[in-house]
């Protein structure tokens, strides 16, 4: 059975196994403030070009999204999400359970406009509705999208101008950047973002998320929220080992390039063969859309994510490559397939 489930099953690089294994019996200070962590932490704001950023590393990406997002928020506030935004589909109320409501928006794509974001900010103008705070958006989309540089300058200007954070998810930020479809660099996202975190529990790390915050306002206290909301690991230097490994060359980009190049790979090769495809997607995770029986076919094969059913009948699911998977086992699918 081939699996194209998710990007996290398995374990970690090899070489990020083999740091944990060298450095298994240091002692080191705790809750993130060992060496690993800062130097991990320079390594980030050298890739990132944010010299004085605050980096803060964390376990999973919805603790690093509501520890955030409750942290950067007056009680009033709310958060501006796409429909289909991670933050209002996938973390059980998380957002909400913190006390701020989440708000969203019609998404082509998965991606948000300045022009919704303009909308809502003007509907809501008194203290009789919550006050939108902080812009949520996603890189890439939870349909594998991603946004262009004059996009996000686009967003941030009418974040700026709304007075509104904007707070980047980058669970799959790797795949993202590496992306043919992306004409970003790192620096950009720091240039245009008050926050946003590097994901390497999706892109090679055993687990573990790299907050990155820009903006000087919100970084005093920061370490009480983390603590508060249980997301201070006592052995920290597992998290800043992991990073440490991943940018120390560019292994982080590396990884999110090999899982485009086979999900592109996947894509192609369905669409020849005449299955379409919900969307585009220039990124690790594609969409086909199945008959009945092509689904059955599919469901013999392979793991996979159902994503939605169309009105004709036809099944919608989510394939997606990661790290680890290899040249052959992509191959040996699709020959198994068509």
């Amino acid at each position: 059975m081939f699996s194209f489930k998710n990007d996290y099953s398995e374990g970690c690089h090899p070489l990020i196994l083999e740091a944990l294994t060298r450095t298994n019996l240091e002692q080191t200070v705790g809750y993130g403030l060992d060496e690993h962590c800062i130097h991990a932490s320079e390594l980030i704001r050298n890739a990132f070009s944010c010299p004085d950023a605050d980096i803060h590393f964390l376990c999973g990406g919805t603790q690093t999204n509501l520890t955030a997002i409750a942290a950067f928020l007056r009680p009033h506030h709310c958060v501006i999400a796409a429909s289909t935004g991670h933050v209002n589909v996938h973390e059980t109320g998380a957002i909400e359970a913190t006390g701020h409501k989440v708000i969203t928006l019609p998404a082509e794509q998965g991606k948000l406009t300045p022009e919704h974001i303009q909308q809502l900010a003007a509907d809501h103008t008194d203290e009789h509705m919550v006050k939108p705070g902080l812009v949520y958006i996603s890189q890439s989309t939870e349909l594998g999208t991603v946004y262009t540089l004059a996009e996000l300058e686009a967003i941030s200007h009418c974040c700026r101008e709304n007075g509104l954070l904007l707070y980047l998810d980058g669970a799959r930020l790797g795949c993202a950047l590496s992306s043919a479809d992306c004409d970003m660099r790192p620096a950009d996202l720091s240039r245009l973002c008050d926050a946003f975190y590097i994901g390497g529990t999706k892109n090679g790390a055993l687990f573990g998320e790299a907050l990155v915050i820009v903006n000087e306002a919100l970084k005093p206290d920061f370490r009480f929220f983390v603590k508060q909301r249980g997301g201070m690991l006592a052995k920290g230097r597992l998290l800043g080992i992991q990073f440490e490994e991943l940018f120390r060359s560019d292994l982080y980009f590396q990884l999110g390039r090999h899982a485009n190049t086979l999900a592109q790979q996947l894509q192609e090769d369905l669409e020849d063969a005449g299955i379409p495809m919900l969307l585009r997607s220039p990124t690790n995770q594609i969409f086909p859309i199945l008959t009945p029986d092509l689904y059955a076919r599919f469901k013999s094969l392979a793991l996979f994510e159902d994503w939605s059913t169309l009105p004709d009948g036809r099944r919608v699911i989510r394939l997606v490559t990661s790290w680890a998977t290899t040249q052959q086992q992509v191959d040996d699918f699709l020959r198994a397939l068509l």
